[in-house]
């Protein structure tokens, strides 16, 4: 039996807009990430006696992790934190999902988005902004970048009773913070409401 109320089981999806577009090949943060994480990734290994396996978190066991993390270095410790942390998020948000769980669910996307800003330090300035609008936006559950939060746009889950009034909320919010890129958002979608398919399938 699902633990909220049948009232709290319709939800849409958020989508909303930054305005900005710009190449993440301009960025180099995003592949320093990723360096770093192998880097992290080679001395858990190499602790643990399996130097010889590719230096890729994937490769490292959870049991691993939590016993050699303490070898790492402060800013290699943040990037595996953020990897096996993200790992566990899927695991309960799976299980959340299944039992119905959007509060909980929602407290899953956001904690993902505050530990891809805090240990992974990947998003831009507006995309952190939109993130943090977001989690005090009346009827949502959670929250976080779509992607690595350099461009594009967010993703929130929220209460579909209260998506109309959220959508207007953030872009009235977005754009005291960020006048010049919300200006370059078409007037009619700065914010959209979705909803989710079943699933993929072959047309």
């Amino acid at each position: 039996m699902h633990e909220e109320s049948d009232e709290l089981k319709a939800y849409r999806i958020l989508l909303a807009f930054s305005g900005l577009k710009q190449c993440l090949t301009t960025n180099p943060g995003y592949n320093h990430r990723v360096a770093e994480c192998r880097e992290a990734a080679k001395v858990l290994l190499d602790s643990s006696g399996k130097s010889q396996i590719e230096p890729l978190l994937c490769n490292v066991e959870p049991e691993t992790y939590e016993a050699h993390k303490h070898k790492l270095k402060p800013i290699l410790a943040r990037r595996a934190e953020h990897y096996f942390s993200e790992n566990a998020r899927v695991a309960r948000g799976l299980e959340a999902w299944a039992s119905g769980k959007w509060k909980e669910f929602g407290e899953l996307i956001s904690a993902s988005g505050l530990s891809s800003i805090r240990n992974y330090e990947c998003g831009s300035e507006p995309l952190i902004q939109l993130y943090e609008i977001l989690l005090r936006t009346p009827g949502v559950f959670g929250a976080r970048f779509s992607g690595a939060g350099f461009r594009g746009c967010c993703v929130a889950f929220v209460e579909s009773k209260h998506a109309e009034e959220a959508a207007c909320f953030v872009k009235n919010e977005y754009h005291k913070l960020q006048p010049d890129l919300a200006s370059h958002l078409q007037k009619t979608t700065p914010v959209l409401i979705c909803d989710a398919g079943d699933c993929a399938h072959v047309i």
